[in-house]
């Protein structure tokens, strides 16, 4: 590689690192917007503190863990002495190339991510500091292991060996299929197993903010192009190509949720628009360079239609997941990696090929076992996790906190002065007790409920 085509790569991946770092505060605004007005605090409190434990983790071992030379045959974690410190990756490539300090926050940002993704499912009844402990335990057990079966690949001289699913399985995820999406999904439905329902289950608080929610859609829309082709760790034909088919898969998918929608319901709306969005992107994440444009249409088409049924079926088997992680971010995920086994292009950038290309069910089935290995990996080690962390400093909020609202009564603060909201809408006298600004500073006083 020369030394323009270096630098030029290098500036496409820092310009894709910033992308996706932007979607932490669409994460924190999407999931925000969508609770109670008590509660949108603690959301982005639970997202931005995700950020905060796995980076110092990422930066102490996990990027060892995960990118690091396979300890022993099996594949299953990387050395987690190899970059402990990460001062290994102060040194510049030795040819011309990605920096490795790049690469290792790149990758950084999609570990907290994927843990700050599972916080939509326990929304307005985790306790802050068991959530904080919960995020480091996950992304060292789960996320670290299976992003090192996941994406780590073999080094071209051979001397570092990768993970067992991107190089003895050989199954295809270009963005974080499985690694990102089936893990958190997965993940969020042991945890609400165990954490409970809330009070008011099956009735929930109304979205406070459609427009917050939809802007915070919007941010991580812009994001999740650094995150797909940033991923090609070039700038190059591949990125071009991902970049396309993730614009026609989140295209497809808002119009397929709104189609469903609108047939079951009588109305297309910002959320389901927003949430067609959200679960389109899940489903071309792992497919976007394996896949034609018209291929990127069909999984988002699938992915918006099945998630917007998909969602209504917690109802059905009784399981609180709040803001719908489970039905959009597994079951997204799930569909986007195995229609790579029936959808995928030998001429697309990962160059597989799918049953419906004449590739038989080879790539079909690679799919589907690394689809069931992270799923039950996940699951099993993450219902372990939580039911550990309940039995001995439990998980849930006093139901107090629940009614109150977790913003008040574990931060001290208030998004809103909620009195003269409560005010407008007539839902309060004047003089009526209510949530103030003086009632949050005479709680304080209080000890804190984490």
């Amino acid at each position: 590689m020369t030394e323009a085509l270096a630098a030029a790569n290098t500036a496409w991946i820092l310009a894709a690192f910033t992308a996706v770092a932007l979607m932490v505060a669409g994460l924190a605004l999407f999931y925000g917007g969508m609770v109670s007005v008590r509660s949108t605090l603690n959301m982005a409190m639970m997202v931005f503190g995700a950020l905060a434990v796995v980076g110092v983790l990422w930066i102490v071992f996990g990027y060892s863990v995960a990118f690091g030379d396979s300890v022993g045959g099996l594949r299953l974690i990387g050395n987690p002495l190899e970059y402990l410190g990460s001062s290994k990756l102060l040194e510049a490539p030795a040819e011309p190339g990605l920096p490795p300090a790049l690469f290792s926050a790149f990758q950084l940002l999609f570990a907290a991510i994927t843990v700050a993704l599972i916080a939509g499912a326990v929304a307005d009844r985790m306790k802050f500091g068991s959530w904080m402990l919960f995020a480091g335990l996950w992304a060292t057990l789960v996320y670290f292991p299976v992003a090192h079966w996941v994406f780590a690949f073999d080094s071209a001289d051979g001397s570092v060996q990768g993970g067992w699913i991107a190089n003895s399985l050989q199954a295809v995820d270009f963005a974080g299929g499985t690694a990102v999406h089936v893990n958190a999904g997965i993940a969020a439905l042991a945890l609400i197993l165990v954490i409970g329902k809330r009070a008011i289950f099956p009735h929930a608080p109304r979205p406070h903010s459609l427009p917050l929610t939809m802007l915070g859609a919007g941010i991580l829309f812009f994001g999740w192009f650094g995150f797909n082709a940033g991923s090609a760790l070039a700038a190059g034909n591949s990125a071009a190509v991902v970049a396309l088919n993730t614009l026609a898969a989140a295209c497809a998918g808002i119009c397929a949720w709104l189609v469903v929608e609108k047939l079951r319901h009588g109305h297309a709306t910002s959320l389901g628009a927003s949430s067609g969005l959200i679960a389109a992107l899940v489903g071309i994440t792992p497919a976007c360079g394996a896949v034609s444009p018209m291929g990127a249409l069909a999984v988002g088409a699938v992915c918006g239609a099945v998630c917007c049924l998909a969602i209504t079926m917690k109802f059905r088997f009784g399981l609180d997941d709040s803001l719908d992680v489970v039905g959009i971010h597994l079951v997204g995920g799930v569909i986007g990696t195995i229609l790579i086994g029936l959808l995928a292009d030998p001429a697309a950038p990962s160059g597989a090929t799918g049953l419906f290309y004449g590739g038989g069910f080879g790539t079909l089935g690679k799919q589907t076992v690394a689809v069931l290995a992270v799923l039950a990996y996940s699951f099993t080690v993450t219902w372990l996790i939580a039911k550990v962390m309940d039995l001995t400093m439990g998980l849930r909020v006093p139901a107090d906190a629940e009614t109150e609202g977790v913003d008040v009564v574990v931060h001290r603060e208030s998004a809103y002065f909620l009195e003269s909201i409560e005010l407008a809408e007539g839902k309060v006298e004047p003089g009526a007790a209510v949530v103030t600004a003086e009632v949050i500073t005479e709680k304080a006083a209080a000890p804190a409920t984490t």
